[in-house]
């Protein structure tokens, strides 16, 4: 699973827009820029100065090859790499520079053109987003234009470059500005796919230069790229098939991880539940964090399953009505363990997430469980979850005891910071509740407040050790007061 998990929804996404009709802010922003390229581009044709250069068959040839060209596509994020740049710096050279714009345009719409009578095409609609596209050549037509249209050879190398340089600039000014009205795509997201994106028209650009400089000695040997496209088309159908796998595990994966929580809660209620409930402040939290794509997914995926073992400690351990012996706390105790078995059993993916689930009970202070880890040795998401689980814990009402409130949870939590938890941590699960991108997170749902109720009243709580030790302090088990302390929020049950 190497695949970004933010870069496998772009793609995922594009893959799905691709043969739908636009629709809002999306139809506004692809037309409005696709006029506004048409506009740009008549202009620079009509102020153009004339140098003697004429449309001829290699200008015709040239747009047939840049239509073959633009077909071949390597998914990145919302976008493609495409290996347009082997025919598009040719086409400085061969073509009239004014003409530039207008040539890469009709080349991408006519290598649309197949795509748009397919069932499972493109749209006819996302023309406009074909001839938008074609925005990043303006910039490097400008550029020769000003030079006064240089030929192919040693004198026009510092102009290519410049017009390289030009056209990424532009390119990727425009592209974030037309996938952000459009989409509403992040600009951080769209750096490292621009970073691919560009490596690879930087490397074309040589071969396309090489090209340019064969066509000028003998025009027909612009066709020696045919090959070289055909070539690369293979390597490309090749990753989009293996991006295809990639996105089928990773829905298998994700699939997974929720017919295992769906099995925590058949078989413990508030303890799938309460697992459910924890995401959401888990991911608040990740995002104030600032975390990666990558972690966040796992993040999401430890938080549904941090109690998954809970199923392999025996009934009559969960189900006893009073407190526990220190035998039966010992066992208890196996249950990240035990969730770290389970998960590497099933391989992958979840094998990673295990040992994430083993840390969940750790300490910032080392006083944890299993491995008595402290400070940054406890990974940081097995943090995350830990200071929410606590908090969902508090502010949840159990069978003998009432919720903590908001307020009261989080001065407990500030209360253990550095003791028992990750101060950085706990700041950010404060900012996040407080913040109004996480003003629907409900500290004790109504699911969550249905299942205690439904719970036998005589019932201790060894579940809620199971789910939430972290922030459960019912003393003694049988509806004693709830009572928090500097002694820390976790663990609170003692054996008999």
């Amino acid at each position: 699973m190497g695949q970004d998990p933010r870069e496998e929804r772009l793609i995922e996404e594009r893959r799905e827009r691709r043969s739908r009709a636009m629709t809002g802010r999306e139809r506004l922003s692809r037309w409005c820029a696709a006029l506004a390229f048409a506009a740009v581009a008549a202009g620079l044709a009509a102020t153009a100065p004339d140098d003697g250069r004429t449309v001829s068959a290699v200008s015709a040839a040239l747009v047939l090859l840049y239509a073959i060209a633009s077909r071949i596509e390597f998914e990145i994020g919302s976008g493609s790499a495409l290996p347009t740049q082997l025919v598009f710096v040719p086409m400085l050279f061969e073509i009239p520079a004014g003409l530039v714009p207008a040539a890469v345009a009709i080349g991408f719409v006519a290598g649309g053109l197949p795509s748009f009578v397919r069932r499972d095409g493109l749209h006819p609609e996302r023309v406009a987003a074909l001839i938008g596209n074609a925005w990043y050549s303006v910039a490097p037509a400008a550029v020769f234009v000003a030079a006064g249209q240089p030929h192919a050879g040693a004198q026009a190398v510092p102009w290519l470059l410049a017009a390289v340089v030009a056209q990424f600039a532009g390119d990727f000014v425009l592209t974030v500005v037309r996938e952000w009205t459009a989409l509403r795509v992040p600009p951080a997201s769209l750096v490292a796919p621009f970073a691919w994106i560009f490596a690879v028209d930087a490397l074309l650009t040589p071969v396309g230069f090489g090209l340019a400089l064969a066509a000028a000695a003998w025009a027909p040997a612009i066709l020696c790229v045919l090959p070289l496209l055909i070539l690369i088309r293979v390597f490309a159908r090749e990753r989009r098939e293996r991006l295809g796998q990639t996105l089928e595990l990773s829905h298998a994966y994700r699939g997974t991880v929720f017919l295992l929580g769906d099995l925590v809660e058949a078989d413990d209620e508030y303890t799938g539940t309460h697992s459910r409930a924890v995401v959401d402040l888990v991911l608040a939290t990740c995002d104030r964090l600032g975390v990666d794509a990558t972690s966040r997914r796992n993040a999401e995926f430890v938080a549904l399953l941090h109690d998954i073992g809970k199923i392999r400690i025996p009934k009559s351990i969960i189900n006893k009505p009073g407190p526990l012996n220190a035998e039966e706390w010992a066992i208890v105790r196996t249950h990240t363990i035990e969730g770290q078995r389970l998960l590497e059993r099933i391989g992958g993916l979840l094998a990673e997430i295990g040992w994430l689930v083993r840390s969940c009970h750790e300490r910032w202070d080392g006083a944890g469980y299993p491995d008595g880890l402290a400070g940054d040795e406890i990974p940081i998401i097995a943090r995350i979850v830990y200071c929410c689980d606590a908090f969902n814990a508090m502010t949840t009402p159990r069978p003998y005891r009432p919720a903590c409130s908001v307020d009261d949870a989080l001065e407990e939590l500030r209360r253990n910071a550095g003791t028992q938890f990750d101060p950085a941590v706990v700041a950010a699960v404060e900012a996040a509740i407080a913040s109004s991108a996480a003003a629907d997170l409900d500290p004790a749902p109504a699911s969550l407040v249905a299942a205690s109720r439904r719970a036998p009243a005589q019932r201790t709580g060894t579940a809620v050790v199971l789910a939430a030790t972290a922030g459960d302090a019912a003393l003694g088990g049988r509806g004693d007061s709830t009572t928090f302390g500097a002694s820390g929020v976790t663990d609170l049950r003692k054996p008999a």
